[in-house]
């Protein structure tokens, strides 16, 4: 059997430009060749590109809107984890890049010991910010 490997992570969004420019500063990640320079005849389907040569992120258009986020939700949703190495000055990041806080600190949630927040990004889909602990 071909061997297989996960090639990008898709997100549907209803401004790719704009979601794509709000992980590329979160991220630092580039656009993948072509992708960089806006298209005044749609932006339909953005691309950006691991540093690691690991999976991409993609953004394609659509109407579709993601589930609101609960800890407690029986909605099945898919969302992304990003490793950080402080939790709070990643926090500040995110929020200057434009992510809307979802979750409060961990002490302020009540879980102490969970080393991650919870976010939105502009186009609504979770995302959490996860402390990287060896």
């Amino acid at each position: 059997m071909t061997a297989l490997r996960l090639r990008e992570l898709v997100l549907d969004c209803p401004e790719p430009r704009e979601l794509a420019e709000f992980y590329r500063r979160l991220l630092d990640w580039p656009y993948a060749p072509g992708h960089a320079e806006w298209d005044p005849d749609g932006d339909d389907w953005l691309v950006l590109v691991a540093p690691d040569d690991g999976p991409r992120l993609a953004f394609q258009r659509s109407t579709a809107t993601p589930p609101p986020w609960s800890r407690d939700s029986t909605v099945a949703r898919v969302h992304l984890d990003v490793a950080v190495e402080q939790l709070e000055d990643a926090h500040d990041a995110a929020v200057a890049a434009g992510a809307r806080p979802i979750s409060g600190t961990p002490e302020e949630d009540g879980h102490p010991a969970d080393r991650f927040r919870v976010y939105a990004d502009p186009a609504g889909h979770p995302f959490c910010l996860v402390q990287d602990v060896q």
